[in-house]
């Protein structure tokens, strides 16, 4: 905050929790005793504005950037010149998607800054939506090329060139970006879409050709077989198509395109972008897309937010910042924005189940339910729901229930390919916590045919072997690949140093033990496993403390009995490192 209102924030510091509610006041309570028609004292004044911007402050850490967005406006009305908190709010506008909003502060930052980033692209954007690609070309001209604006500006420069008729122009604005790493193919898949737009289909496909050569991404594909489609050949389409799922079996995000190319959904194939404007739409969920896959998830919401500005009717980049709000714990924002998604759309099933799934994370778990089991009663042919649907049953211990969901899933596949072992193993943990342990055991062996090397397969059928004191080597030699594959994986540590505990290795199994609760140190079977090990080495008071911070970690209610027993009498004689009894 600028001197005026710092010299406060300390004194205001206790205004914290009170200010930072997920509905946060216009004023605060001292500034509302104030009569409305007298102007407020200028120490409350001050005082309100510190108030709003610690809160302002606070929601922006905790990514609550609505929060922070009406918190720093507040404080800005107090004292409009300070460039920072300018700033600030800005940004948190235009991470919540208050764009409109954010343009007079973009402005007002430009004029400080000529080359600030994020503001100029905020007034590029306006530009397009008022239809002034000429004013937008022009800003995109002069932008410094560094950081991100290296790949932005000229991608999006390249589309205003377009707009006003220039496909030469805008293809030799993109040259630069083939010499980059990485950036290569999207520099072809943009080339594509201009000579597409510029009616140009035999440079189109020469550049998703090269494009799909370089990298055959979901967005590229999407792109390449439309065009295919629409130029009547469907057979190319659906061989491009079956190519990109050999590689991604699991993906489901072609299947209204495969179906269409296979004749067996007649709709019509459209262009990845039917004009300029979607194109930089286009640009921006690209590499929004991109900084989501780097982890750099502020900077991902915020592209994404100008994909949508420039795009409102744009699912797969709602589906993109929906994804990047809920990795924020902004799930109820995400929600909205998957409410949004067409119904007409081919992603709009891939929506419903994430708002299914974000319902049951927000405690709402009858909600998602109730939703999902509408959603398999609506499409009969659908094997997804069912696994979602599953999943949430058997994590809310309904297993009997979880195990026919699973089963009219397998139903609805038909024929299992390899990357159906989940819901094999799904449905196995479903039987094992039932007690029908032949019937698990024959779903996680399959799981296994399906996918050799699963970690988690291999984890879970060697502990529950070892558990049953059957299989010990053969289910050490299965735990121990699982550690290979994910070494950094505390419950499969555990595993590895529980099968080593029965087998009577009490020393290599302390080891195991000791790093699998380093990993997972809140997991009350890990913590009650290295009591046991403890005790079996000698270790009784450290034996003793293990076993009670296990009752303090909410372990399982038929655990609990036997945990309070050895707290009180042990395992009996201990063993030494070495073996040998105490």
């Amino acid at each position: 905050m600028g001197m005026r209102l710092g010299v406060v924030a300390l004194g205001f510091a206790a205004l914290l929790g009170a200010c930072a509610s997920d509905s946060p006041p216009r004023r605060t309570a001292v500034a509302e005793r104030v009569p409305a028609s007298q102007p407020a004292p200028v120490a409350i004044r001050v005082a309100s504005a510190a108030g709003n911007f610690l809160a302002g402050s606070h929601a922006q850490r905790t990514r609550d950037f609505a929060a922070a967005a009406s918190y720093f406006s507040e404080a800005l009305s107090a004292d409009r010149a300070n460039r920072r908190l300018q700033r600030n709010t800005f940004l948190a506008m235009v991470a919540s998607g208050r764009l409109p909003e954010a343009v007079p502060l973009a402005r007002a930052i430009v004029e400080q800054d000529r080359g600030a980033p994020v503001a100029n692209l905020s007034l590029v954007a306006e530009d397009v939506v008022r239809g002034d690609f000429v004013a937008a070309g022009k800003r995109l001209e002069t932008l410094p090329r560094r950081g991100m604006n290296t790949f932005t500006a000229p991608l999006l420069y390249a589309w205003t060139l377009a707009a006003q008729g220039n496909i030469d122009g805008a293809i030799e604005t993109l040259q630069p970006l083939s010499e980059i790493a990485g950036f290569a193919a999207l520099r072809e898949l943009h080339v594509a879409l201009i000579n597409e737009y510029g009616s140009r289909p035999e440079a189109a496909e020469a550049a998703y050709r090269t494009a799909a050569a370089n990298r055959l991404s979901l967005r590229i594909v999407r792109g390449y077989g439309s065009f295919l489609e629409r130029a009547g050949r469907a057979a190319d389409a659906r061989a491009l198509y079956e190519k990109f799922l050999s590689d991604q079996p699991e993906s489901d995000a072609l299947d209204v395109a495969l179906e269409r190319a296979q004749g067996r959904r007649a709709v019509e194939a459209t262009p990845l972008v039917s004009d300029p404007r979607q194109g930089m739409a286009e640009v921006f969920f690209n590499l929004a897309g991109t900084l989501a896959q780097s982890r750099s998830t502020d900077q991902s919401l915020i592209y994404g937010r100008f994909a949508l500005y420039l795009r409102p009717d744009f699912p797969i980049a709602q589906l993109l910042v929906g994804g990047v709000l809920e990795s924020l714990d902004r799930t109820l924002e995400a929600l909205a924005l998957y409410e949004k998604v067409d119904r007409g759309s081919a992603l709009s099933w891939n929506a419903r189940l994430r708002h299914a799934a974000g319902l049951d994370s927000l405690g709402r778990s009858d909600e998602a339910i109730a939703m999902l089991r509408a959603m398999a009663s609506e499409r009969t042919d659908q094997d997804d729901v069912m696994v979602r649907l599953g999943d949430i049953l058997r994590a809310k211990k309904r297993y009997a229930e979880s195990v026919d969901t699973y089963s009219e899933g397998i139903r609805r596949i038909g024929k299992l390919e390899e990357r159906h072992w989940a819901i094999l193993y799904a449905r196995g943990i479903a039987f094992e916590r039932l007690k029908r342990w032949q019937d698990a055991e024959k779903d996680l062996l399959r799981a296994l045919e399906l996918r050799p090397d699963q970690p988690y397969v291999l984890n879970y059928l060697g502990y529950s072997w070892v558990d049953q004191g059957m299989h010990l080597k053969r289910a050490q030699e299965m735990i121990e690949r699982a550690v290979q594959l994910r070494p950094d994986d505390g419950y499969i540590v555990d595993s590895l140093g529980w099968v080593m505990y029965r087998v009577g290795k009490y020393a290599a199994a302390t080891e195991q033990l000791e790093r699998a609760a380093a990993l997972r140190p809140d997991d009350p079977t890990i913590n009650d496993h290295l009591g046991d090990a403890y005790w079996r080495v000698g270790r009784i008071n450290e034996a003793r403390f293990q076993w009670r911070r296990a009752l303090t970690l909410d372990p399982e209610k038929e655990a609990i009995p036997e945990i309070e027993r050895k707290i009180r009498e042990g395992l009996g004689s201990p063993r030494h490192a070495d073996g040998r009894r105490t």
